[in-house]
């Protein structure tokens, strides 16, 4: 009876936190400060951790001004001439362009930075700002200022890794699977994946691995376990971010997926998910990593028994497992399309 409750608890917290974000899009609430709701889970504020220098409120498009543009910029306690770079990436079901400071700051990004990587936090633009690829090309236009930015930073560009939670891993999927990328087609859908954000244009955007927690990360396939569905059919969070339903639009919905960029010169993954997530099922990231494995890209996936939507997925071990990841990704050498 106890868990019933629970359980219900929960849902009920979901529910209520995605009404909220449906009434303030451009941010998740009054102000855009959102950080939980839908598939962002719950972004609570973090610890302190432990830098050498900070940078907050970059802003990484060149339109100063922009909330949506800023990112915020940590370098590891101990001081070296450069560190390679992990990009990480909020959940808000898309819906906040201002939950950086949000970014499992005390977890995800503190383990990071303890061991060796800097880490840019950076804003996107929401589903009110504008509809899909916009978020992906800001996370593109990123990239490109770390590397067109590297001395001033510090940054190893030698390396360069996108992680995020949630529709936070949903990016960072994305953005590193459609390395190479600039125009993107499937039957009678086209999307401009690369985008022109910034003053940077030149600079590559590719990366060389990814992390995925909890990500929705292949939007035909959200129905496959017991996840709460948000928004209603043809309202929820992925169909307001395209701005089409999904039914009749499944080739937009196949380029709004990590798996439609997907084929076997891609950079290596790793899928952490809870198998006790309501928001996203795990069997999500079950089939990521199950198309990565069949076309033959190094992939990982950790399916934790009792984590929920970020609840519970954060245990030393895991931590340990991304930073392990990363660090046999660098050892091996870069890889890029």
């Amino acid at each position: 009876m106890r868990n019933y409750c629970k359980t219900l608890a929960l849902s009920i917290t979901f529910m209520s936190a995605t009404v909220m974000m449906a009434q303030f899009p451009g941010g998740g609430f009054p102000g855009g400060g959102g950080g939980f709701g839908g598939f962002g889970g719950f972004q609570q504020q973090q610890p302190s951790i432990e830098t050498s220098q900070e940078w907050k409120d970059v802003n990484y498009a060149g339109d100063d001004g922009q909330v949506y543009h800023m990112c915020d910029i940590y370098l590891p306690k101990v001081e070296k001439e450069k560190y390679p770079v992990v990009v990480h990436i909020y959940g808000s079901a898309w819906g906040s362009n201002n939950s950086k400071h949000m970014a499992d700051i005390g977890t995800i990004v503190k383990a990071l930075l303890d061991n060796g990587y800097a880490v840019v936090c950076p804003n996107h633009r929401s589903i009110g700002d504008a509809k899909w690829p916009a978020q992906v090309n800001d996370i593109k236009a990123v990239i490109r200022f770390i590397r067109a930015n590297a001395a001033k930073y510090k940054f190893d560009t030698s390396f360069i890794a996108t992680s995020g939670f949630s529709s936070g891993g949903h990016l960072s999927a994305v953005t590193a699977l459609s390395n190479g990328v600039k125009v993107a087609k499937q039957g009678k859908a086209e999307y401009d994946i690369e985008g022109k954000v910034g003053p940077y244009t030149k600079e590559s955007s590719a990366v060389n691995a990814f992390c995925d927690w909890s990500g929705p990360t292949e939007l035909l396939q959200m129905e496959c376990g017991n996840a709460m569905v948000f928004g209603g059919k043809g309202n929820t969070p992925e169909e307001q971010l395209i701005g089409l339903p999904k039914e009749g639009n499944e080739d937009n919905f196949v380029l709004l997926s990590a798996t439609g960029f997907l084929d076997k010169n891609d950079v290596p993954g790793y899928m952490f998910h809870g198998d006790q997530d309501m928001v996203v099922a795990s069997c999500v990231s079950q089939y990521l990593y199950d198309q990565m494995q069949k076309v033959g890209v190094e992939s990982y996936i950790l399916r934790e028994p009792q984590g929920g939507h970020g609840m519970g997925m954060y245990s030393e071990g895991n931590l340990e497992k991304m930073v392990n990841f990363l660090n046999n990704v660098r050892a091996k050498g870069t890889k890029k399309k």
